[in-house]
């Protein structure tokens, strides 16, 4: 990595983008809890008061899932319940969401891919969750900052972002350089007041939590001065539109494919997971400083057409027994991934908002002693 200063961004849990991703990946628990086996690919849209649900589901005969009740739990429990908003959980609702293709069935049904495309799975050492320094801060700020919305600031509105900029000497982390967030409020509240209470509660005690400090001077809220309503009113969301929040942000490469809504068979999300698993691994095991695999796979298809790693010239070791290591560890074939990283449970729901990577409950962040 030959980056001087590297920055990375997250958004809240009740950002636009990512209301869709909770949405349409409770929707996929609720299938997995009736049935295991099941096939999803949901797709959510919300603007001002409105709401769409389409994709595709395949399920045991029987089974009737209330999409509309899910949807507007997710979003009556993100906080979008008052009027001021134009979009509640109460807006109106379109769902069409039907049975998956036939066509798509025949390849999945008996173990292959239900896509095909290429995945990638990143690590670095720079911290004990073994992701970049960048990322993991700006999800901790987010983080912060919808709790203290709910327990500390009550003037705090729905929606948010952070930003944070770090430099890098010698390929690791020395000094958070910039803090950037951006949080709508009652307007009663001065712009002042929002900084000097969101570095008080949010800025320092997170960044001195993992060793690091920023002065306030470098530390920006709300860029134009002024931010009243947020969420869909302001900023239509979708599932899937935030693949670098999702994933490494961007210091680790993306295959093109989001993950909320998906099952495991769909490999955007099998496989990134999988790949991610690896990469992990390898720099935990101390085989490299920095590691990232890629995996591709053919629709239909149960091995990968492509499998490789990229250490970026931070081996330890020699590089195929890098590779012995990192094959070994997973069968990397769709059921493999399945059944090695125990896939096939309502786990997706935590996923969609601060990142899918670094955070220890999910099987895929597991080390292997």
């Amino acid at each position: 990595m030959n980056y001087k200063l590297f920055t990375s961004e997250s958004v809240s849990a009740s950002h636009p983008d990512k209301i869709c991703d909770q949405i349409s990946d409770a929707i996929l628990d609720e299938c997995l809890r009736h049935d295991p086996h099941t096939h999803t690919a949901i797709e959510t849209l919300v603007t001002v008061n409105q709401i769409v649900l389409a994709g595709e589901v395949k399920i045991k005969k029987g089974v009737r899932i209330n999409y509309e009740d899910i949807a507007r739990s997710v979003i009556k429990n993100l906080g979008y319940t008052k009027e001021i908003y134009n979009f509640s959980d109460k807006s109106p609702l379109l769902c069409s969401i039907h049975h998956q293709s036939p066509d798509i069935a025949m390849g999945v049904d008996i173990g292959g891919a239900g896509d095909q495309g290429m995945m990638f799975g990143y690590a670095t050492d720079e911290g004990p969750q073994f992701m970049p320094l960048p990322i993991f801060l700006a999800h901790q700020l987010v983080k912060k900052v919808d709790l203290i919305r709910k327990k500390g600031i009550p003037y705090l509105r729905p929606d948010g972002k952070s930003e944070v900029k770090i430099r890098y000497e010698n390929g690791k982390p020395k000094s958070v350089e910039f803090v950037v967030l951006a949080v709508p409020h009652d307007l009663k509240v001065s712009n002042n007041q929002l900084k000097n209470d969101l570095y008080k509660e949010v800025v320092s005690p997170v960044l001195a939590k993992y060793g690091f400090s920023c002065p306030k001077k470098d530390f920006i809220v709300n860029g134009t001065g002024k931010w009243e309503i947020g969420g869909p009113a302001s900023d239509t969301g979708v599932t899937g539109r935030k693949i670098m929040v999702d994933t490494y942000g961007g210091m680790g490469r993306h295959g093109g494919g989001c993950f909320s809504g998906k099952e495991p068979t769909k490999v955007d999300r099998g496989g990134a997971y999988a790949a991610r698993f690896i990469a992990k691994n390898i720099v935990a095991k101390g085989f490299a400083n920095r590691c990232e695999v890629q995996v591709a796979y053919v629709i239909g298809q149960k091995e990968p057409l492509t499998k490789a790693i990229e250490v970026f010239g931070t081996e330890k070791v020699d590089k195929k027994k890098i590779e012995k290591y990192a094959w070994d560890l997973l069968d990397l074939s769709v059921p493999g991934i399945v059944k090695g990283l125990d896939l096939l449970r309502p786990i997706y729901q935590q996923t969609a908002s601060y990142g899918h990577f670094g955070r220890p409950d999910f099987p895929w962040e597991k080390i292997v002693k």
